[in-house]
């Protein structure tokens, strides 16, 4: 045990800080804010980023280039893995992709033709590599494209 774990016991500290009852309560006066200044007044708040009146760090730092909002994010899959995945089955499916943890809302699956097949699979992604589309086909396996779908507005009810 060190001096800086020590701790009083649970409980055992029952007094309030309460400020500016007078001094007999030991936070009269001043009320622990000090005197004077900014932080003294009523009404006091500061945002997180205030630094005194000095240039903010968010303002001093260069900005280059732009991030897109609803960029494409793309999840490489290796012919290797999904061979993994299908076990027994001759059929994959995104769904087994989510599944499996693969995915998450807003990705995309792109084949990559790394490893081998020994047997016809039937494979469903967003897009192939040109490697992967011939290894799949030479095998008698199936490359299917599935167009993403936006999710259909939400109607708004007339009021």
């Amino acid at each position: 045990m060190k001096l800086s774990e020590i701790q009083s016991p649970r409980g055992s500290r029952k007094k309030v800080k309460r400020l500016g009852r007078g001094d007999a309560s030991g936070h009269g006066g001043t009320s622990t804010r000090g005197h004077k200044g900014h932080k003294a007044r009523s009404g006091f708040s500061l945002s997180f980023s205030f630094e005194g009146g000095q240039m903010p760090l968010a303002r001093r730092v260069p900005k280059y280039g732009f991030r897109r909002r609803f960029k494409k994010r793309w999840v490489p899959i290796n012919l290797r893995d999904v061979l993994r995945l299908c076990g027994e089955g001759d059929q994959v499916t995104i769904s087994d992709f989510e599944k499996r943890g693969w995915l998450r809302q807003g990705m995309f699956v792109k084949v990559i033709g790394t490893g081998k097949l020994s047997r016809p699979i039937q494979i469903e992604a967003h897009a192939f590599s040109a490697k992967a589309r011939s290894k799949i086909e030479s095998t008698g396996g199936k490359a299917i494209l599935v167009a993403y779908r936006k999710p259909a507005p939400v109607e708004q009810k007339p009021s």
